[in-house]
Order: structure tokens, then C-alpha cells, then sequence
């Protein structure tokens, strides 16, 4: 026998067992890290199926509406809550976060933070 190959072998089943381990660990992880972006393909997926079932506006037109009334803030983005038919869009100035919820259904002003 080789020198050292008797500790080689041992050694073996533990690199194993590591390396299943820590691909168990990354597939975990990789999963976690793709949560939101399911949640929220899943809610445009909701927002763009009532749309075209002619129950809720459409973002753009939402925006069209909101946006003029939010002079002096910087528009962030959207979100769709699917359960509740609302936009919640987000707007910043002076360092201060506003958000504006919107019925989807008729475009009014739920809610305003601020």
C-alpha cells in the first residue's frame, strides 16, 4: 500500500458527507432567495389576469391617475395585492417614504401614509 492512502480513504466518506451537506445548504438557500421573486411574479400574474377580465385597471392607468398628484415625489415603484384588488405605490422626498394605496377596481385613493 501507498503511503498515506490508508488516511486518503478515510478521509473520503466525511468529504462526502461535507459536500452533500453543503449543496443541501446552497439548495436551501437559493430557494429562500427566490421567494420574493415567485411572490411577486405571482401577484403580476394576478394583477394581469383581472385586468384582462376587465375587473381592475391597469397599472399604467393607475399610475396616470396618481402620479400627477404627487408632485415633489420620486415614484419608486408599485405593488399589486391580489387579495385586496389594490396598488400600493411607493414614493420618496426628502429622504421620507409615502406610500399611496390605490383600489384597483376603481382607481381612488384608499390610503396615504405620511
Amino acid at each position: 500500500m501507498i503511503p498515506g492512502i490508508s488516511r486518503i480513504a478515510t478521509f473520503l466518506p466525511s468529504l462526502r458527507i461535507g459536500i452533500a451537506a453543503a449543496a443541501g445548504a446552497a439548495l436551501t438557500l437559493s430557494a429562500v432567495a427566490a421567494t420574493p421573486a415567485l411572490a411577486q411574479r405571482s401577484e403580476q400574474g394576478a394583477a394581469r389576469k383581472e385586468m384582462k377580465a376587465g375587473n381592475v385597471l391597469s397599472l399604467r392607468e393607475i399610475e396616470r391617475r396618481i402620479l400627477p398628484m404627487m408632485k415633489g415625489y420620486e415614484y419608486l415603484g408599485p405593488a399589486y395585492d391580489s387579495a385586496a384588488l389594490a396598488y400600493r405605490l411607493k414614493f420618496i422626498r426628502d429622504g421620507r417614504v409615502v406610500f399611496v394605496d390605490v383600489d384597483a377596481r376603481t382607481g381612488r385613493v384608499i390610503n396615504r401614509t405620511r
